[in-house]
């Protein structure tokens, strides 16, 4: 049995993890509070620790968890900038991720929330649900015929892309490793970033969080998109000057904004803070636009997804026990 102690888990973590193939020869230690130095002592025992994308592997956590003999950090996600991989390294601990759950549940969530925002379907159940039938404000547009503009054409980007076709849109993308013969094949332009800012009517972001896309869209990106533009990011929130993106809605100059994700959503996505007051302002601010749709990180929640994710963590955990080689594409 390898023991592994699980951070920041919610009902649905347990159970798919659980159930995972292979599940029985693991020992799961499920704890609902995140990773931090000062939680890290819960994994004393353990020889794996399984995190998500808020709890924080810094060098002082890798230490302790290093220093409690465990020997690998599993992320049950593809994102990986909240693990210190310099010190992991330091210290002997290997790092997996599951790179790949389901790409079509992230695109498609980021197609949902566009068609919600666009159509103002949002607002249109809660008038309906009031017997209120007016359709005053409720106008959209087409999304046939429109300029597209992926930035990002991982594998997400590019189903995002191809769905985006499908509505016979143009697709324009950017990406600094263009993937050519794709792009041939279903009709998308690889263009520079400048061109396509300025082209797109809708811009949809799949990168992941590096030191060169932390805030991609500031002020100086935005005032170079064409006026009344629709944003979607559904990949870190903190490639968005979120300051910036307020001051933009505020003089009209972005039409609508669709995010999946936020720049300071750590303490606040994923848990349930109906009873409090919401202590940040920029996201108090962003909820009271009408062309601002929100949703908590939720992309990934299918059931295809967190099937894929249990079964690729538990078999890397369980590599442990074997001293077999990590899952092909999975090792950082």
């Amino acid at each position: 049995m390898v023991e592994t102690a699980v951070f920041d888990t919610k009902p649905y973590d347990r159970d798919y993890l659980a159930h995972a193939p292979g599940a029985e020869h693991v020992a799961w230690r499920f704890h609902e509070f995140r990773l931090s130095a000062e939680t890290a002592p819960a994994a004393k025992g353990a020889q794996a620790v399984c995190v998500f994308v808020n709890d924080q592997a810094d060098r002082a956590c890798l230490e302790i968890l290093a220093a409690l003999g465990v020997k690998l950090i599993a992320l049950r996600c593809a994102g990986f900038n909240n693990v210190d991989m310099p010190a992991a390294k330091s210290l002997g601990l290997a790092v997996v991720r599951v790179p790949a759950y389901s790409p079509h549940a992230v695109a498609e969530h980021a197609v949902a929330l566009l068609h919600t925002l666009n159509r103002k379907i949002h607002r249109a159940f809660n008038r309906v649900r009031e017997l209120n039938f007016s359709l005053s404000g409720l106008v959209g547009f087409d999304l046939h015929g429109k300029t597209i503009g992926i930035v990002g054409t991982g594998k997400i980007g590019r189903i995002a892309a191809q769905i985006f076709r499908g509505f016979v849109c143009e697709v324009l993308a950017h990406d600094p490793f263009p993937v050519l013969d794709w792009a041939a094949t279903h009709g998308v332009r690889y263009v520079d970033l400048d061109a396509l800012l300025a082209a797109s009517d809708v811009i949809s972001l799949h990168v992941p969080l590096l030191p060169e896309t932390r805030q991609l869209l500031s002020g100086q990106t935005l005032a170079r998109m064409k006026p009344g533009v629709f944003i979607v990011n559904t990949s870190r929130g903190k490639l968005i000057d979120t300051g910036a993106l307020i001051a933009a809605l505020k003089t009209g100059y972005v039409g609508g904004v669709a995010l999946d994700v936020y720049e300071e959503e750590e303490g606040i996505f994923f848990e349930d803070l109906s009873g409090q007051v919401l202590q940040d302002d920029e996201l108090s601010l962003l909820l009271n636009f009408p062309n601002v749709l929100i949703t908590a990180h939720q992309a990934f929640l299918t059931r295809e997804a967190l099937s894929e994710i249990a079964r690729v963590t538990t078999a890397n955990i369980l590599q442990l026990e074997t001293g077999g080689p990590f899952l092909a594409g999975t090792t950082l």
